[in-house]
């Protein structure tokens, strides 16, 4: 199974063989550098949160970071969806690829990926309420 852009989804658990992260760190950092961006607007714009974006900075990290967050920091940063994740894996990407979209569908895009990070979060905020709920016998 693969997703939109033929890259198989990620199910393991923590750091696997043959992943790159100190090669995602350097190009995020590097990218973040020459866009002048810092962890607050590009977590505002990937809808990721500042803590996530530090662990991949610093190329470490304790839990597994999925497709879709690799993703979104990539689109934040006008890079084509998979560029991070062609990183880790080792494929050589060219860290000047820009989107053929124009920089309002860009925006855009980054202003919904923002608002389903939101919306995710509210509902497991919500879901901690409902079980709370549940255990007090409400």
């Amino acid at each position: 199974m693969t997703n939109k852009n033929g890259v198989p989804p990620y199910t393991a658990r923590g750091r696997v063989e043959g992943e790159n992260w100190q090669a995602v760190a350097d190009a995020l950092n590097a990218r973040m550098a020459a866009r002048r961006i810092g962890q607050q607007a590009l977590a505002t714009a990937s809808g990721v949160s500042v803590a996530t974006l530090r662990q991949l900075q610093h190329g470490r990290h304790s839990r597994r970071v999925q497709n879709a967050t690799l993703s979104a920091v990539a689109r934040a940063l006008d890079w084509p969806d998979d560029h991070l994740i062609r990183v880790l894996l080792g494929d050589q990407a060219d860290d000047d690829t820009d989107r053929t979209t124009s920089p309002a569908d860009r925006w855009v895009v980054a202003r919904l990926d923002a608002i389903e990070g939101h919306l995710r979060r509210m509902d497991q905020r919500l879901a901690l309420i409902e079980r709370h709920l549940s255990t007090c016998g409400l």
